[in-house]
């Protein structure tokens, strides 16, 4: 049991103002696995203080003292790194192997990232007639989701160190755990205090009250649209800047010279890792309908390969769903899919045979998916769901690609490097990959449309908690 009733404000472990707590819980055995205090308003605001106060100092602290502080953590980070995955595997239901490959790794990657970038950062540009200064922008508010603990909550706080903004992290209340471990880590290595501040809550209250506190200069959600929609809403009362990493409903287009197996054990990966709890995921498979025969066979026949199962079991590629309400909003969406005609290939409602003790959900496969009516290709589902749609020609594919509110990624797949380079430049979307090329941690993440606003992840992430200052006359 882990019982962390404190929150991590000015460099100490203090006791909430307030006496509410919740349980976490494990989804693949639906055990409490321990407790946190859920933060109040005056938690938030001694936070939102410790960091005002912190930075005259840290925003004046040079490139080699950043760099240097980045590395330590790094360093720490790996020291921790056990535990990080235990508690992924725990509180997330992430399999352990996913655990460490994909939740530990990029969290290490972008504090590591972030010196690097600073290495060569450019805060000063002379012009002509004027200078231009990069200035950190002030107190910034981090709200991270529960899908990825530590990658969408490091890249926040590495970027935030790195432009030398102190900051307020409000982590999900239903994986907390990680975030907690990194406060412990930042303690160990001395980040100044006050630099980094932890408070635990519900959106309704810290959320909430991070994009509406007139102390907090610059915000960055990561969310679901509606959640976005209000922390824009918050925000515009104090005029301060909001970058905002939304909802997804990627597409992966498949060209007609793919080989069916390829494809489909792209798709089915997509589908299933991290349960399907991913805003990037390709959840809408784009496929020639010269090939639906032999790519429905081979995503049958590829789909028993990604075991479903306990996460502390290494065989295990997917495991469950992290929470009850998420479990049911999945049902929901399967029900759906059904009811509005779409052929179910795979799958359907309830529990996969012998996992009824935690909250797994059957991978479900639907064709025949009708991309303008059915709400599985219209919404963000969040589970272990694939909607394939059938079409004529690239030129459909493209447009059924772009025919969603969301522009997160897209993905294409072939052996034409034409037609790839066509698809990959006329696909609307922050980030497409070719041939499920291997991630960039240099290159700027984000969305088009509804998928969000502003850039994480290298330069472009330290960017977002810098200001641009215009000197005339200093030369």
């Amino acid at each position: 049991m882990r019982n962390v009733l404190k929150h991590y404000i000015n460099g100490e472990w203090i006791n909430s103002t307030g006496n509410e707590t919740t349980e976490v819980i494990n989804p693949a055995n639906k055990e409490v696995i321990g407790k946190i205090s859920l933060g109040t308003e005056e938690d938030l605001d001694k936070a939102v203080q410790a960091a005002r106060e912190a930075f005259s100092s840290y925003s004046t602290t040079t490139r080699e003292q950043r760099i240097d502080l980045l590395e330590k953590i790094a360093a720490e980070y790996e020291n921790r790194k056990e535990e990080l995955i235990e508690i992924i595997t725990e509180e997330l239901g992430s399999p352990i192997t996913k655990s460490e490959e994909i939740h530990y790794q990029m969290g290490y990657n972008h504090f590591k990232q972030a010196a690097e970038e600073l290495k060569q950062f450019q805060f000063m540009e002379e012009r002509e007639d004027s200078t231009i200064m990069k200035e950190s922008i002030g107190v910034s508010g981090l709200i991270t989701p529960w899908n990825f603990p530590t990658n969408q909550t490091t890249t926040k706080i590495a970027s935030a160190l790195a432009a030398g903004s102190p900051m307020v992290l409000k982590p999900a209340e239903i994986t907390p755990f990680a975030a907690i471990i990194l406060a412990e880590i930042f303690d160990k290595v001395g980040v100044p205090k006050g630099v980094f501040n932890l408070v635990n809550g519900t959106g309704s209250t810290i959320g909430n009250g991070i994009s509406s506190h007139p102390d907090i200069d610059f915000v960055s959600f990561t969310g679901s649209v509606g959640v976005g929609q209000k922390t824009m809403e918050n925000g515009a009362k104090n005029i301060k800047k909001i970058a905002l990493e939304l909802g997804g409903k990627s597409p992966l287009i498949v060209l007609n010279d793919t080989d069916p197996e390829y494809a489909a054990n792209t798709a089915v990966t997509h589908m299933l890792t991290n349960t399907g709890q991913v805003c990037t995921a390709a959840t809408r498979i784009i496929v020639p309908k010269e090939m639906k025969s032999d790519f429905e066979k081979a995503l049958l026949r590829v789909l028993p390969n990604y075991k479903v199962g306990d996460p502390q079991d290494e065989d295990t590629f997917t495991g469950p769903l992290v929470a009850e309400k998420i479990w049911d909003r999945v049902q929901e969406y399967i029900q759906k899919g059904i009811d509005e005609g779409a052929t179910l290939l795979t799958g359907g409602t309830g529990n996969p045979e012998g996992l009824d003790k935690g909250y797994y959900a059957k991978p479900t496969i639907f064709t025949d998916v009708d991309n303008k009516k059915m709400t599985i290709a219209r919404e963000e589902i969040f589970g272990p769901v694939l909607a394939v749609i059938y079409v004529d020609s690239l030129d459909e594919a493209i447009e059924v690609a772009n025919d969603t509110p969301y522009g997160l990624a897209g993905y294409v797949i072939g052996k034409d490097k034409n037609r790839l380079t066509k698809a990959a430049q006329h696909i609307r979307a922050g980030r497409v990959t070719i041939n499920n090329a291997e991630g960039d941690f240099s290159a700027p993440f984000g969305g088009f449309k509804q998928s969000g606003i502003g850039r994480e992840w290298g330069d472009y992430g330290i960017d977002e908690y810098l200001e641009p200052k215009t000197i005339l006359g200093m030369k």
